[in-house]
């Protein structure tokens, strides 16, 4: 499902994306299609593929609120007000966490921070189960998990719960099996642990 556009940068892997509303598309995403910690991926159908990211934040831009202009006392009459319409956007923060590569046909993960520059107007879509699942295996097929620091270190100031949501959901998921499913609950116990500390200190 497309959730919008890329419509600026604030650094080289985090981006903030315009959600579609009713004036761009005829069916726009709902707020359950965005929600915290999803896997997005930025690309161009049938064109390109730039990265996959991860939502770390929302934000509500309201032209209207704070506005001291005067108001109108009834609502508008379109007859007379035809090009009024609502500036009211979601603005969603995406931090790029790797992207997607093939080798024979068999889409695989590399995580990391891309090299290329994202450009303005990239479409946005959220990935689905076998892509998240394909995204977390390498060119061998064998399980990753390798962007756990840099989300620490990029994810906003929300990384910690950001980390440990994706790790759990990973968990939760049964993508992985043996010792790379006990790594991971490990690491999320690690993470539960430092942050439960972090918080009483």
């Amino acid at each position: 499902m497309r959730l919008g556009k890329v419509v600026k940068s604030n650094s080289h892997c985090d981006y903030v994306v315009q959600v579609d509303d009713s004036m761009d598309v005829d069916n726009p995403p709902q707020a359950d299609d965005y929600g915290f910690g999803s896997f997005v991926k930025l690309e161009e159908p049938g064109d390109r593929h730039w990265a996959v990211g991860l939502i770390y934040n929302s934000l509500l831009m309201n032209p209207m609120f704070m506005s001291n202009g005067p108001r109108l006392s009834s609502e508008p009459d379109p007859l007379f007000t035809p090009d009024l319409i609502t500036e009211t956007r979601t603005l969603l923060g995406v931090v790029l966490v790797g992207w997607m590569a093939q080798d024979n046909g068999q889409p695989y993960g590399i995580h990391g921070i891309p090299r290329v520059v994202v450009p303005v107007n990239t479409p946005v879509s959220v990935m689905t189960q076998d892509e998240i699942y394909r995204f977390h295996l390498n060119q061998a097929g064998s399980p990753q998990f390798c962007y756990y620091s840099h989300l620490l270190r990029c994810g906003g100031n929300f990384a910690p719960a950001l980390t440990q949501q994706t790790l759990q959901e990973l968990v939760d998921s049964r993508l992985f099996s043996g010792p790379d499913q006990r790594a991971l609950e490990i690491l999320c116990r690690e993470l539960s642990w430092k942050s439960t500390m972090g918080a009483m200190r």
